[in-house]
């Protein structure tokens, strides 16, 4: 019983210096903070970092440096646009000048061209015209040696230039009509006007009042189109006359015929005559004609018939009367020299 008391004591004893020695070894304060410390001063410290010292500040090389490229130049870009094809430009034919063609009293640029079978621009080129051709009566205008003269043109009455070609019968046109025989201007063809009532017309050879001669109507019939303007800046420079188709259409006045033929842009086959006085009367849009270029006629002779071509929506013919002051063919209302 001793012993096992003396066994426990020894026990207690025991525990009671292990307790001890733990509370003496025990630290009064963490080893480690418990506050936030600032970034960097961490409760462990860092190994220290070798020291590498600074390096001197380089400037860049001014200029690149230039070597050889291996494997040769660059493709070259593609563009977003396909290139355009180049075709040769073929050599400029060279016009040689030939025989000169004196302007007369109402020819115009255009129906020299026409007449001698050359493009204007050439005309233009070979004599310095400028850009709008202008030509004055009695000027020579030089033709190229390749020029062939297919007779009295509306626009160029003059005679045929000496070594220039005449086609087929080889024979020179004739020269032109007594002085003031100018070709009249192309007439545009008209357009529908207004509705307006028809006149009826009766041949009449009365005089004109104050005029050099006297002129009668080319044909009986109702007047469809008026002269003057007739809309989108088209003229009427005649009037239109209605007729039964074929109906004879005759000279208004004794003269010489000018021009036949449908060359004349939206004039149809058309007759030219020229009369005493400075005066012209123009009879387009016939079906046939009776008379040729050259002919002298006689008042109230027939130079042709009604043709279907002016547009009118019937049988008609189209009819002016010029009066030359100065070198142009001035047109003149039909109505106001024509007996009423």
């Amino acid at each position: 019983m001793a012993v096992i008391s003396g066994w426990m004591r020894a026990t207690v004893i025991a525990g009671a210096s292990l307790s001890a020695a733990a509370c003496m070894t025990y630290p009064s304060e963490p080893q480690y903070s418990t506050r936030p410390t600032p970034a960097g001063q961490g409760a462990y410290p860092l190994p220290a970092q070798p020291q590498t010292p600074a390096q001197p500040y380089q400037q860049p090389p001014v200029t690149a440096p230039v070597g050889s490229v291996v494997g040769g130049a660059l493709p070259p870009p593609i563009s977003a646009t396909p290139a355009q094809p180049t075709y040769p430009t073929p050599p400029s034919a060279v016009v040689t000048p030939g025989a000169a063609y004196v302007i007369q009293p109402g020819d115009t640029i255009s129906g020299v061209g026409r007449r001698f079978q050359t493009p204007v621009q050439t005309l233009i080129d070979l004599n310095g015209l400028g850009p709008r051709g202008a030509i004055t009566t009695g000027q020579r205008i030089i033709l190229p040696d390749a020029a062939v003269d297919t007779g009295r043109d509306p626009y160029a009455t003059g005679p045929s230039p000496a070594g220039v070609l005449v086609p087929n019968t080889g024979v020179v046109p004739p020269p032109p009509p007594p002085s003031g025989n100018a070709a009249l201007p192309a007439q545009t063809r008209p357009v529908d006007s207004p509705a307006r009532p028809p006149v009826s017309v009766t041949p009449s050879t009365t005089p004109i009042a104050g005029g050099p001669i006297a002129l009668q109507w080319p044909v009986r019939g109702d007047v469809l189109r008026r002269f003057g303007p007739v809309g989108m800046g088209e003229r009427n420079n005649g009037v239109n006359i209605g007729a039964s188709a074929g109906a004879s259409v005759v000279a208004a006045a004794g003269g010489r015929v000018a021009y036949v033929g449908d060359d004349l842009v939206g004039q149809g086959l058309t007759v030219l005559i020229v009369h005493n006085g400075g005066w012209r009367t123009v009879y387009g849009h016939l079906g046939s004609a009776t008379v040729k270029d050259g002919d002298d006629v006689r008042a109230g002779q027939q130079i042709g018939t009604v043709g279907l071509t002016a547009g009118d929506g019937r049988p008609s013919i189209h009819f002016e009367t010029r009066q030359m002051r100065g070198d142009d063919p001035v047109a003149v209302d039909p109505l106001t020299v024509l007996p009423r």
